[in-house]
């Protein structure tokens, strides 16, 4: 029986605890609880990324997502004073809308079987010479800087618009 690499068991405990937290984000009634379950599904992803020789990616991870955007969205959820999620009314689904949801979320998870028996491992190569680490700081602050600078600037315009429309939707009215 070949022994089992410390790399392999450390993905598979990372991908275990990213796959968990975030079927439980998605899966909490509590906003406050998704959130905290988001910053571990963060956590798992980044260190996932130590594992795929990219350090950096996995150091913004935790200092954009898991930092700056979680704090974005517990300041949200906290200033729309969301506590709990309102009870589904089945009755708006209309008679056969769980049935319907039922028949389409089996057809999504053979399709998701279907694309993942379609995909080849043998593209990937282990060799140390031609897989190398995946980010360099130069480089993604390069693309950052000038390939995608209007991206970069969208997305926190963006941010800020989604900000003030939380702080709007939240005024109480006089």
């Amino acid at each position: 029986m070949p022994a089992i690499s410390l790399h392999l068991v450390a993905f598979y405990a990372f991908a275990a605890i990213a796959v968990v937290a975030s079927l439980l984000v998605v899966g909490q009634r509590n906003p406050m609880h998704s959130v905290m379950l988001l910053i571990v599904s963060f956590g798992a992803l980044s260190g996932l990324y130590v594992l795929l020789d990219a350090p950096f990616t996995a150091v913004t991870q935790i200092i954009v997502y898991a930092g700056a955007i979680m704090v974005l969205f517990l300041f949200v959820v906290m200033l729309l004073n969301a506590h709990t999620e309102d009870e589904m009314v089945p009755v708006a689904l209309g008679p056969h809308g769980m049935k319907i949801a039922v028949v389409l979320s089996i057809a999504l998870a053979g399709e998701a079987v279907w694309a993942f028996s379609r995909i080849s491992t043998s593209v990937f190569s282990t060799d140390p010479g031609v897989t190398g680490p995946i980010s360099s700081v130069a480089r993604i602050g390069i693309g950052i800087f000038t390939t995608h600078a209007f991206a970069f600037e969208v997305t926190s315009i963006l941010i800020l618009v989604a900000m003030v429309g939380a702080v709007v939707i939240a005024r109480r009215e006089p």
